[in-house]
C-alpha cells in the first residue's frame, strides 16, 4: 500500500507545494490548506504561503491561492492585492471586496471516495 509521498527535504516539500500550486486551472482558486493536503503536506498551509511569499517562481498562479474563507490575504488596497484581484478577474473569477464569490472549494479525496452520488433529478419532478 502507498504511503505519503516522502517530503522529507525542504526542497521536496517546497516542490511538491509549487507543483499543486501549477495544477490550479486558470478560473480556479485553491486555500492555502487545501494547496498543502493537495501536496500530500496536510496541515502545512503556512508553508505553502511562505515558499509563495518567496515570488521567486516566474510563471508560476501564485495569484489562484487564497485564504480559506476565500479572501485574498493581502492587506486591501495593496500592491500585491490590487495584482492579484485583477489577475482573478481576468480569469473570469468573481471577486468582490477582496473575496471570491461563487466558486466552492475543491472537494477532499475522502469526499470524492466516499460521499453520496448525486442523483439526477428526473425533468418531470423539476
Amino acid at each position: 500500500m502507498p504511503g505519503k509521498p516522502n517530503a522529507t527535504t525542504p526542497a521536496e516539500r517546497r516542490r511538491l507545494i509549487l507543483a499543486a500550486v501549477r495544477a490550479i486551472a486558470a478560473g480556479e482558486v485553491a486555500g492555502y490548506g487545501e494547496v498543502a493536503r493537495r501536496a500530500g503536506l496536510p496541515g502545512c498551509a503556512r508553508l505553502v504561503a511562505r515558499v509563495l511569499s518567496a515570488g521567486d517562481e516566474p510563471g508560476l498562479p501564485w495569484h489562484r491561492v487564497l485564504r480559506s474563507d476565500g479572501r485574498v490575504a493581502f492587506p486591501a488596497g495593496s500592491e500585491g492585492f490590487d495584482e492579484q484581484v485583477q489577475r482573478l478577474r481576468a480569469e473570469g473569477v468573481q471577486v468582490e471586496a477582496g473575496r471570491v464569490r461563487g466558486q466552492r472549494a475543491a472537494p477532499t479525496l475522502d469526499e470524492l471516495l466516499w460521499a453520496p452520488p448525486e442523483v439526477p433529478i428526473p425533468p418531470h419532478r423539476r
